[in-house]
């Protein structure tokens, strides 16, 4: 793509509802300013973050471009920004502004991380130039991945040898808590799933045990306990959890109504209530944010982190909604917005 355009392709919510309400426009290319870094977008990750856009749960100025995390290369490079060049193939969180649904992405620079160049495969990290991931997974990573580790490693202060149970296991975050947990020295590591359809599936992602949900009950107690489903698994995780546990709510999915926390409760039982939502973080901690990135590049580099990512091309935008909103992914679904494949394409 030449810098002298001035029109991409995008995709808009020009206003909230089903997932029908997704449109291809014509939009300005956006500039960086100093700090930021734009990307010729290769691949966009699709989450369940931008369906809360979609359908106006998060209060956003219309129309708006969805997409929180992005792979591709370097396009331009905002003042004062250091360490980055033009053409150079990177991952990044474009969750605090969004816009990741578009062929150009503007982000801070620090929430990107270097990819290596020059091959199509794995190639383990290289303190020079990055860590070599093919530009599909790369576009996986920075949002599961990364909160994976921020969640465990920074709010949950997971500590070796601890329990942890997570929920929605076969899912894009849940695939990488597992992992993430394993690779922090945690013992025990159980993953619930919605329906047995996934058990499987989640067992591929680092869990010791993986059970339905509905038996999440009878599962023992746990040190860390991760909810993003909300509702009846919300109350099973305060129950699941042993004195001194923490429970960490990053989500709501199952769109279920509020669970009361009682304070006095949490007080008599010495347990902690967290919240986490990556966006926030983010906005606020943006050097943190993108270390966590970096390490979890890393990690999936060198083969310590499996993703499991399915594309999709950009103009089935509205079928990834579809899917994702339905519950039936497993893994993570990316679309490709250029058509290039791999770093090393031409």
């Amino acid at each position: 793509m030449s810098n002298e355009r001035t029109q991409m392709r995008a995709v808009v919510i020009p206003e909230f509802g089903e997932a029908e309400v997704l449109r291809e426009a014509a939009i300005a290319v956006p500039e960086p300013g100093a700090g930021q870094v734009s990307i010729d977008v290769a691949y966009a990750g699709a989450n369940f973050a931008e369906v809360l856009y979609r359908q106006g749960v998060v209060d956003v100025p219309l129309p708006f471009v969805p997409g929180i995390e992005v792979s591709g290369r370097i396009r331009a490079v905002g003042a004062g920004v250091e360490g980055f060049v033009v053409g150079q193939p990177v991952a990044a969180l474009t969750i605090v502004d969004s816009g990741g649904y578009a062929e150009v992405a503007v982000t801070d620079a620090r929430l990107v991380a270097p990819l290596a160049d020059g091959t199509a495969d794995r190639t383990g990290s290289d303190p020079a130039t990055g860590t070599g991931l093919d530009l599909a997974t790369a576009a996986a990573l920075p949002s599961n991945s990364t909160t994976a580790f921020l969640v465990l490693d920074q709010i949950a202060r997971l500590a070796p040898g601890e329990s942890v149970l997570v929920h929605a296991a076969a899912g894009g975050v849940g695939s990488q808590l597992g992992q993430v947990a394993r690779l922090l020295g945690a013992g025990r590591v159980v993953g619930t799933v919605g329906s047995a359809a996934k058990v499987e599936v989640a067992r591929g992602f680092g869990y010791d045990e993986v059970i339905l949900r509905a038996e999440t009950g009878t599962a023992g107690e746990f040190d860390v306990v991760v909810d993003m489903v909300g509702g009846p698994a919300r109350q099973a995780s305060l129950d699941r959890l042993a004195p001194l546990g923490r429970l960490v709510v990053m989500g709501n999915a199952s769109g279920a109504q509020d669970v009361g926390i009682s304070a006095n409760e949490l007080w008599f039982s010495n347990k902690t209530v967290s919240g986490f939502n990556l966006a926030a973080y983010s906005a606020v901690h943006p050097d943190r944010a993108g270390q966590a990135l970096r390490r979890a590049a890393r990690a999936a580099g060198d083969g310590e982190l499996r993703i499991q990512v399915e594309t999709l091309p950009l103009d089935q935008v509205v079928e990834a909604h579809r899917r994702i909103e339905s519950g039936s992914t497993t893994g993570k679904l990316v679309l490709d917005v250029a058509g290039s494949a791999r770093i090393g394409d031409s």
